[in-house]
């Protein structure tokens, strides 16, 4: 049974590491992906059926995906997605945040800085240097987001300037989302 962290009586929020073999978590997973997917920030579209049946089986395969989601109630309202990486510079585990999305409904209620602190609680547990993330330069509600959790632009030396996400898509057929 997953683990569960209440962050606020008041709000009756509470944050439960996600079990994808339970079915309710299965499906709240897939719904919340879903709904970010669809927000503009997420690319604008649905997930495609073939990743909404196979996602879940898929990451239950792995050993370096921990995921927590947040319920209002009995109603899932986010969602925050980590895969673990490794600090060559540190020797040592890292916690990437691959999604964080807090259903529109929810906005602005606390939900995104509870999922952020069991991330970084879980990085913290698993022995990691630090937690990562990717977000789009003009999703400024997520940067300030992040900003108030502690996160700051992956520098090593000012001089040499700030980090940059770069892709590339290896099958054309599904560049993109």
């Amino acid at each position: 049974m997953p683990r569960t962290q209440n962050t606020s009586a008041a709000t009756a929020l509470h944050i439960t590491e996600l079990d994808l073999a339970h079915a309710p978590h299965a499906h709240a997973f897939i719904d919340l992906l879903d709904h970010y997917a669809r927000d503009p920030m997420g690319g604008g579209k649905p997930l495609a059926e073939s990743v909404r049946t196979t996602l879940a089986e898929r990451l239950l395969q792995r050993n370096d995906f921990v995921a927590f989601v947040a319920f209002s109630g009995n109603t899932p309202c986010g969602l925050i997605n980590c895969f673990e990486g490794f600090s060559t510079f540190t020797a040592a585990p890292l916690l990437n945040v691959h999604d964080l999305v807090v259903h529109a409904d929810f906005r602005r209620r606390g939900v995104g800085q509870a999922l952020l602190g069991a991330a970084e609680k879980a990085a913290r547990n698993r022995g990691c240097c630090k937690l990562t993330l990717e977000v789009l330069s003009n999703n400024h509600t997520a940067l300030a987001t992040y900003e108030r959790a502690g996160f700051r632009p992956y520098v090593l030396d000012p001089a040499a300037g700030h980090a940059q996400l770069l892709q590339k898509w290896l099958d054309p057929d599904t560049s993109s989302p």
